[in-house]
């Protein structure tokens, strides 16, 4: 595995486990919370680290349990998880205050590795409150690292108006359907660390082009676009179901993309 350093200087795994589908029927996001979690086993087992999850997703507990019951130290482990903007969590501080106790029991550990907002607070003086709750969080130790997700540029500049702490990272849509050059320029000014969800994401154009580039390296088309994005320094988090595709998408450290290759799948 390789790491990237966040802005506070905590070190995550550029290449993690999305939660959002796991332990849930028939794998759809809205299905019934089952009993167990196959995928996050065979991931912990394949050698993820990361574990990116959500109040939202109504499955840390799940998580939470799974991640306890395995072998895995606590200080290996990464886990994120993300605040709702809704009301019920960011009304007030006591509410968020709620929501994060609640994470942590979840999740059955004293604190959080990344903390997120899961999309814009749109009043400016809910998110002041929310971000304070953050940071005193974060200034307790009970949260490592703090950020945001599904910003653009206006929201974090409304953040910047207030913050004590930058927010370490912000978790949006980076493939090559929604690229999204303009925002992820202004979190490499801002210094702010991009993680990609929904990293896999492709045209079938765009497909036959990775494909192509991966028979060089003997590597699949997916292994490619996941070797493009870390090598920009982009956290990604794909999800799989399937083992040999969890597998294969950690296969990705043993080879290194051209500056041609880059510029190619950058102009698709």
């Amino acid at each position: 595995m390789e790491y990237i350093t966040l802005n506070n200087g905590l070190e995550m795994p550029i290449v993690g486990t999305g939660t959002n589908t796991y332990g849930k029927e028939n794998n759809e996001y809205n299905g019934a919370i089952k009993n167990d979690i196959p995928e996050l086993v065979s991931a912990l087992e394949l050698g993820y680290r990361s574990i990116d999850g959500a109040i939202s997703y109504r499955n840390e507990a799940l998580v939470g349990r799974v991640l306890a019951e395995s072998n895995v130290p606590r200080e290996e482990l990464f886990i994120t998880t993300k605040v709702p903007a809704a009301e019920e969590y960011t009304s007030s501080k006591e509410a968020t205050r709620a929501a994060i106790d609640n994470s942590l029991k979840n999740f059955q550990t004293d604190y959080l590795d990344l903390l997120l907002i899961h999309s814009p607070i749109e009043d400016k003086e809910l998110l002041k409150n929310t971000w304070e709750v953050f940071e005193e969080y974060y200034e307790a130790g009970k949260l490592k690292a703090i950020g945001v997700s599904n910003f653009q540029k206006h929201h974090l500049d409304q953040l910047k108006e207030f913050a004590k702490v930058k927010p370490a990272v912000n978790q949006i849509q980076i493939n090559l359907k929604e690229p999204n050059h303009e925002l992820l320029a202004v979190l490499e000014d801002e210094g702010i660390t991009p993680v990609a969800w929904g990293p896999m994401k492709t045209e079938a154009h765009q497909k036959e082009v990775l494909d192509e580039i991966g028979k060089v390296y003997n590597k699949t088309g997916s292994q490619v676009l996941l070797r493009y994005q870390i090598q920009r320094g982009i956290v990604v988090i794909p999800k799989s179901h399937n083992r040999d595709n969890q597998a294969a998408n950690l296969d990705i450290f043993d080879f290194e993309l051209t500056p041609e290759d880059v510029e190619k799948i950058k102009n698709l």
